[in-house]
């Protein structure tokens, strides 16, 4: 018997996140593990007179991929699959693990990849008067090991996190939200942080539970030339199955200039060189939900942790004005329980409160 749970998650997914339409076309993608979701997903899709297309992969699979595959093959996009995408009108992304499997992989390739695979990732993500996508998570045994906690425990904390009201959460973000965006410039201060960011005239967008479930943040684009400063982040970051930690920033006149960490500096250095702007901040992002109360080493849960904020080094989304086109979108979250941020001078958060 499927867990009722799942049942709920399917059809927040699916009347919700991506008001799936008669005649539309959806894309659905996951591993085998999440498949009673992935069924449950199905069902609803096709009662809606829809067409879907389940794309499952299995463990391993990435890993074998960038072993065996040469340049050439890293090179080239799957036309079918590009086409797919662009006359498809939801794209619904389920996470099932980590990207561990990734630790050994050279990353020089992995950047290949992700330069020649920016195209589709625009298609998904850049598009939402034509693609309408969730991005989500179903919880197993790997991603309970990685938040290092029993399974039991890790299914409630990650279904609580997920089957909220997203409307009322999305007035309770609002406070926030207008209050940022009558500031021009934010000071961020904390442990070896003193950031200067200009969010003049940015709108903020709540992650209101649609593109993203969990939602429970708002983000936006900052001025591209205006961060000025350092800052540190407590929390270990985990790209392609690295874990970087203690990573510190500074920045001139929105260029990062210095680049540190504890563990896996180089990767660091050569994901901030993958093109010309992955030197530049993307996104601003703060955390809101309640619900998420602890790191877990995922980040589609840990940018949404209530008292922290989160720069994106590479792209800025276009629904955010854009202003920073890169091959790369890396979300880094710094603990503020222990920090102040103003606005324009104003004190408004002070150790993990908002005093708005």
């Amino acid at each position: 018997m499927v867990d009722k749970r799942v049942e709920k998650l399917a059809k927040i997914i699916v009347d919700y996140s991506t008001e799936v339409k008669k005649g539309e076309r959806v894309i659905i993608s996951s591993s085998v593990l999440a498949k009673d979701l992935v069924l449950k997903i199905y069902k609803l899709v096709l009662q809606k007179d829809a067409f879907a297309s389940i794309k499952f992969n299995v463990p391993g699979m990435a890993s074998t991929y960038y072993k065996y595959s040469d340049k050439d093959q890293l090179s080239k996009i799957d036309r079918f699959y590009e086409q797919e995408i662009e006359n498809s009108q939801v794209y619904i992304s389920i996470i099932t693990d980590s990207d561990k499997e990734l630790v050994d992989i050279d990353p020089e390739k992995i950047a290949i990849r992700q330069k020649v695979t920016r195209k589709i990732s625009d298609l998904i993500v850049n598009r939402p008067e034509k693609m309408r996508r969730c991005l989500t998570l179903f919880p197993t045994e790997e991603l309970a090991k990685e938040a290092k906690m029993n399974f039991k425990d890790y299914q409630k904390f990650v279904f609580n996190g997920l089957l909220q009201d997203w409307k009322e959460e999305v007035r309770k973000m609002s406070k926030v939200k207008k209050v940022l965006e009558k500031v021009n410039m934010l000071h961020i201060l904390g442990k070896d942080t003193d950031l200067k960011i200009s969010i003049k005239d940015r709108k903020f967008i709540p992650s209101s539970g649609k593109s993203n479930l969990p939602g429970g943040e708002i983000f936006c684009a900052p001025v591209k030339q205006s961060l000025n400063g350092k800052i540190y982040f407590e929390f270990p970051s985990i790209r392609n199955g690295k874990e970087v930690s203690d990573i510190k920033l500074e920045f001139k006149d929105g260029v990062v200039v210095k680049a540190s960490a504890s563990k896996n500096q180089d990767f660091l250095r050569k994901m901030i060189s993958t093109d010309e702007n992955s030197k530049y901040v993307g996104e601003l992002g703060i955390g809101l939900n309640k619900q998420i109360n602890r790191i877990t080493n995922e980040l589609l849960f840990d940018e949404k942790l209530g008292g922290t904020i989160h720069l994106a080094l590479g792209m800025a989304y276009k629904s955010c004005g854009g202003g920073n086109d890169s091959a790369i979108h890396w979300d880094i979250i710094k603990d503020m329980k222990h920090g102040e941020i103003y606005g324009d001078g104003k004190l408004l958060f002070k150790n993990g409160k908002w005093l708005v």
